[in-house]
């Protein structure tokens, strides 16, 4: 017989002994775990979650903790309440293996880690697990301010009596089973302690100990009666009703029989009570979610006619944005069409100019090379063998200068065409300056002009030598023209920090500031020619002036009507590193 009543109260015990989900929050933690989840930033989830779960809606707990996790936090903090949350929710579903997983992701530093190991020591024991359970519960025993974590000490000394029960420890069991009846006595804890009460009487019918385990079944039964749970007051009479079957007296244990149909009845109703209100529930559920469905439809209806009028202003705007493209690109085209056009009338005007001059000169120089060479051969037949010489020499002067102005435009249409090739290499100045200088001692001696190379032999530059020879003879030629007879030139270079300074200085006749500005000015028109008795262009100091920027070179002009020029180039010198 008692053998009966120890499978009886088994069932009780599981039923009883894990918290249920509908038991108060003590204040302090209500109180502090909301107020460290508002200081955490950025956790407008986490909050609602921790709302959700006070006000013990398990479903919403879930969905929110799922959607923080969505969302893939990084901060710790975040992540160890949700576990949290995820794992009182899915404990109170009874979904044991998945709420151990989420709280043995929560770090041990965490603040509730206390719950944490009360819960999972509640699992452990749901699952039979039952020296991890004690492990877990003993670890947290001795915890002060235990209600901070919302763990009540009579829950932790009740599982550990449970536990040590169901290991038949029966010493054990009878110490946690004790305390926890004597602090849910002090806390005058009605319900828990109607479980209690039923746990001792079976701890004591396992050893066959029927005087002390009835008395407790008496004061089950007798505490039960003064509850509303009827589903208490069935159990703890039909206790009631086998104890005095053992007993032989089958007149009070008929009654407690009775009694217990009344009571189950109850709860038949209660449940049938219970499940029409599931019922107008359901039905309201699915009155509010046609009104839900209605809403969404309306809602879709008025986003598709948003969504509409957005589509035709972008499609508006996007026009309006390629027109104005359009425009914009047409605007662009004819400005630079425009100023091409500029460009080639003003190429073309140089062109007019520059052959009008060049054809003027040529015609020039071959009259007077015919005038020239009727007289020589006049002066050959008179034998006038000095005027014969005299008028060589003149001939040669003008076969050179025509030779370099045919030169000058040959190299001028080849820039003017991005035909020429240019090289930039390390140049030592003073040795170029000689070679070029060479080809004109003739013309030096004729005037008797002394030319003078004080060019240090250090001095390097960086540029194309062909052109640079170029520019050198154009110089060198125009000094010589414009310089008096028995006068100097003069070349010598001066450093700087990025340049070497060359320096041509004649003692010609000079020129105005008109002229120098003119030359200086940054444009291709072709000079004016500025005296008629010496042949030439002006293309010479144009073409000098292209190379010398082609050269990244700069190109300035010091000049004193009736006392000579200066014409300086700055070239960039060449870098010694190391």
């Amino acid at each position: 017989m008692p053998m009966n009543l120890k499978v009886l109260f088994i069932t009780i015990l599981f039923i009883l002994f894990t918290p249920s989900w509908g038991q108060e929050f003590h204040f302090n933690f209500k109180k502090n775990i909301t107020s460290k989840i508002n200081k955490i930033p950025n956790a407008k989830l986490l909050q609602k979650t921790c709302q959700y779960y006070l006000n013990q809606n398990i479903d919403s707990t879930l969905l929110y903790t799922q959607k923080t996790l969505n969302l893939n936090p990084k901060e710790k903090e975040i992540l160890n309440y949700t576990y949290f949350f995820r794992g009182l929710a899915l404990k109170e579903k009874m979904l044991y293996e998945e709420s151990k997983k989420f709280f043995l992701k929560i770090n041990k530093n965490f603040y509730y880690y206390p719950k944490v190991k009360a819960s999972l020591g509640e699992i452990a024991l749901n699952k039979n697990e039952l020296i991890k359970s004690i492990n877990y519960l003993q670890s947290i025993e001795k915890t002060p301010n235990l209600s901070e974590y919302n763990i009540k000490l009579s829950s932790i000394k009740h599982n550990l009596g449970i536990a040590y029960l169901l290991l038949k420890d029966f010493s054990n069991a009878e110490k946690y089973l004790l305390e926890n009846t004597s602090i849910q006595e002090t806390e005058k804890d009605t319900i828990n302690l109607i479980s209690s009460y039923g746990d001792l009487a079976n701890l004591y019918y396992e050893q066959y100990k029927d005087n002390q385990a009835i008395p407790y079944f008496e004061k089950a039964y007798n505490l039960a009666k003064k509850t509303n749970d009827f589903k208490l007051k069935a159990t703890t009479s039909h206790n009631m009703a086998v104890v005095e079957e053992n007993r032989k007296n089958y007149e009070k244990a008929n009654q407690y029989r009775k009694e217990h149909a009344i009571w189950k009845d109850s709860v038949n109703d209660k449940n049938k009570v219970w499940e029409v209100a599931q019922l107008e529930k359901q039905f309201a559920i699915k009155e509010k979610q046609k009104e839900v469905s209605l809403l969404q439809a309306e809602k879709k209806v008025k986003i598709a006619e948003r969504n509409g009028l957005l589509f035709s202003a972008i499609i508006l705007l996007a026009l309006l944005i390629v027109s104005f493209y359009f425009y914009m690109e047409k605007s662009k085209r004819n400005r630079i069409i425009s100023k091409q056009k500029e460009k080639l009338d003003e190429i073309n005007a140089t062109k007019d100019k520059l052959f009008s001059i060049v054809s003027h000169d040529l015609r020039s120089s071959v009259s007077a090379l015919k005038s020239s060479t009727n007289k020589i051969i006049n002066h050959v037949n008179e034998s006038k063998w000095e005027e014969a010489t005299s008028d060589l020499k003149q001939n040669s002067a003008i076969a050179n200068a025509t030779y370099n102005l045919l030169d000058n435009l040959l190299h001028w249409a080849l820039l003017q065409n991005q035909q020429t090739f240019f090289e930039i290499t390390p140049i030592k100045i003073h040795f170029i300056v000689e070679q070029v200088s060479f080809n004109y001692l003739s013309l030096l001696k004729e005037k008797n002009i002394i030319l003078e190379n004080l060019i240090p032999k250090k001095a390097c530059v960086v540029a194309d030598q062909e052109s640079l020879k170029i520019i050198l003879r154009n110089l060198i030629d125009n000094a010589i023209k414009f310089s008096n007879e028995n006068s100097f030139i003069r070349f010598y270079a001066e450093e700087t920090e990025q340049y070497w300074r060359i320096t041509l200085e004649d003692q010609g006749k000079g020129m105005s500031e008109t002229i120098k500005n003119e030359l200086l000015n940054d444009t291709i028109q072709v000079a004016k020619k500025t005296n008629q008795e010496i042949i030439g262009s002006g293309l010479g100091m144009q073409l000098c002036k292209s190379m010398i920027q082609k050269n990244h070179g700069k190109l300035e002009i010091e000049s004193t009507l009736g006392i000579g020029t200066k014409m300086i180039i700055s070239l960039p010198k060449q870098h010694n590193h190391g």
